[in-house]
């Protein structure tokens, strides 16, 4: 199987880090800077399930050798409309396209620009960074769940997860993926939505005295929009979200959060403001989620203005 990892960051430099590692048949499609970055030194990765310094192949745009069966798309979501236009040529009729990105917008994009038929949904469950030109894996988890849209399994869908088992990192593949992303949306959302309305980690915020009741009621807000869209997350996945959410002393943050205190973009739009857009659709009150998107609008406008 001819795999094909757009961007050799965070995500992509990781799970095709450890495909490398296996020995599947991988090529990491990067922009120049990253491409010299890793011709010179390799792919590095930096993770309590064993470091990796390997030589991989890296291809720029107009570089890539024909079709691939497996195009793993990791990318933020303000970059999807130039990673479609990268990726495009390595999409043949038979090929698969597993994003990794969060929410759920980019499934109805990628399924326009390349047909429903070719498009598999997919989730990471994983803390990491690139730094230096690094790779670093941040925290015990590493699973990668994907699956057809379509639900149950299907001849590729094996295929893909008889390459996945030989790696280090947790293949899952799924019977109704659609709601394991709706489940990680919910989760994220909710998450992302705290920390930025606070700029604070999940420990920071539950240590106030009103913390865990407003980073609960978040939560709920996200839940009800999943249920209005006939996606309930389970009890289970609730259960793990207010776990998570409400850990005493957890440095847990969102992404999001991250990069606004950075000065840098964020997936507002795609993650928060389809929530606002779908509660709208619904006609489900979601104060918190309505407040917490004109914030990070505000951020994204000061951004453009190159203030």
């Amino acid at each position: 199987m001819r795999i094909l990892v757009l961007g050799a960051g965070a995500i992509g430099g990781y799970f095709g880090g450890r495909l490398a590692e296996s020995g599947a048949d991988v090529a990491f499609l990067v922009r120049a800077k990253r491409k010299a970055e890793l011709e010179a030194r390799g792919l590095v990765v930096k993770s309590s399930f064993g470091d990796i310094a390997c030589r991989v192949r890296a291809l720029g745009p107009d570089e890539i050798d024909g079709p691939y069966d497996l195009v793993l798309l990791s990318c933020k979501s303000y970059d999807l409309d130039a990673a479609m236009d990268a990726i495009a040529p390595a999409a043949g009729p038979a090929s698969a396209v597993l994003p990794l990105l969060n929410g759920l917008r980019h499934l109805d994009r990628l399924a326009e620009r390349f047909g429903a038929e070719r498009v598999l949904g997919g989730a990471a469950y994983i803390g990491a960074a690139l730094e230096g030109g690094e790779v670093r894996h941040i925290g015990g988890g590493h699973a990668l769940v994907f699956g057809e849209l379509s639900g149950g399994a299907s001849p590729r869908a094996e295929a893909i997860r008889s390459v996945f088992a030989r790696t280090k990192f947790d293949p899952r593949l799924a019977p109704d993926i659609l709601r394991t992303m709706w489940e990680k949306l919910v989760m994220l959302a909710a998450l992302a939505a705290a920390t930025t309305l606070t700029r604070a980690t999940v420990g920071e915020i539950n240590a106030a005295p009103s913390g865990e009741s407003f980073v609960l009621a978040a939560l709920a807000e996200c839940a009800a929009v999943a249920s209005a869209e006939h996606n309930a997350p389970s009890a289970a996945a609730l259960d793990q979200a207010r776990g998570l959410l409400t850990a005493r002393g957890s440095r847990f943050a969102a992404s999001m959060m991250r990069d606004l205190a950075a000065g840098r973009r964020t997936e507002a739009d795609h993650v928060i403001g389809d929530l606002v857009r779908r509660a709208d659709r619904n006609g489900v009150a979601i104060p918190i989620l309505r407040v917490a998107l004109a914030n990070l609008e505000v951020h994204e406008a000061r951004i453009a203005a190159g203030a």
